[in-house]
């Protein structure tokens, strides 16, 4: 009979290594820590000082007396600003302008960019040297002023929201994120027997949420923030957005036209003002997306 030594499994004590962090690299965090803390308080800086100067007094600000805190507060600025009651409509034009700009750039960028990441799409070449031209050569300002009154763009928000409806570098990143998108999940939903469109509908776009809510964001920032266009092709002053309504009361801050008796006070401050008013939507929508913003761009930047 042939006995074998079979080692008792609860006697067995696994043991654990613990690797204890050099003081090189001890150092190294704390050095790297302090200047991640130095960075980011040099980035919020500018920030924070716009809102204090936002709510200060002239006086303070013409001394260079505010910094991280508000001095001789006050809101006759935001009270010139906002009790204008053409502010309002201007402030509800942006929105609207931004909501449908962002959704036509978003259908028209993801279906554009599925399509070139096909190797069997005739004519994919071309498309795409047609999308890169754009971005080295521009019709110029004259030329495209003649082209949106041609076609009964100009004074109509369609003069807004359409010619900046596709952004050739946000197409290049989505056409990248789709080129690496796996396509055994594709064929896999063709043999179920989705057509095309229930493949990209129901299979590509649920499994693209970062990379969609990235480009959802630069259109959405780029929509927000865009004046000139306004100021070219609108006539009428209830069609403008905000930015541009804030851009018309800057410069008249600046000349010192006709702003009523609060002149002096509103020309220190009606910058910081502006600016709050049009970055705040913005930056109470960002944290809601914010998970998504690095791997959209990395998902979409990176060959596989």
């Amino acid at each position: 009979m042939v006995t074998t030594n079979t080692p008792d499994i609860t006697a067995v004590r696994a043991t654990t290594t613990t690797v204890r962090d050099t003081p090189g690299y001890r150092a190294f965090r704390v050095v790297n820590g302090l200047v991640l803390v130095v960075i980011t308080f040099l980035t919020l800086y500018p920030f924070i000082n716009m809102v204090a100067k936002a709510f200060s007094s002239q006086a303070y600000i013409a001394a260079g007396e505010v910094n991280l805190w508000p001095r001789g507060f006050n809101l006759t600025t935001f009270a010139s600003v906002m009790g204008d009651s053409i502010f309002w409509v201007n402030y509800r034009n942006t929105i609207v302008y931004t909501l449908l700009a962002t959704a036509i750039a978003m259908a028209l960028t993801t279906t554009f960019a599925y399509a070139l990441s096909k190797p069997y799409l005739k004519g994919r070449g071309v498309l795409i040297g047609l999308a890169m031209v754009t971005m080295l050569y521009a019709g110029g300002l004259i030329p495209n002023y003649l082209l949106i009154d041609a076609i009964g763009f100009k004074n109509t928000m369609w003069a807004i929201v359409v010619p900046g409806a596709i952004n050739v570098f946000n197409l290049l990143v989505m056409k990248s994120f789709f080129d690496n998108f796996p396509k055994e999940l594709e064929e896999a939903a063709e043999i179920d027997g989705m057509t095309q469109y229930g493949v990209f509908f129901r299979i590509v776009l649920p499994l693209s949420k970062a990379v969609i809510a990235t480009m959802t964001l630069f259109y959405a920032v780029q929509f927000w923030n865009s004046w000139f266009q306004a100021y070219l092709y609108l006539n009428d002053r209830d069609m403008y957005p905000v930015t541009l309504y804030l851009r018309n009361l800057l410069a008249a801050a600046t000349s010192t036209t006709d702003l009523g008796s609060d002149t002096v006070q509103i020309q220190a401050n009606v910058q910081s003002v502006a600016m709050l008013l049009t970055v705040l939507p913005i930056v109470c929508v960002y944290p809601f997306i914010q998970k998504y913003f690095v791997s959209g761009v990395m998902l979409g930047s990176v060959k596989g």
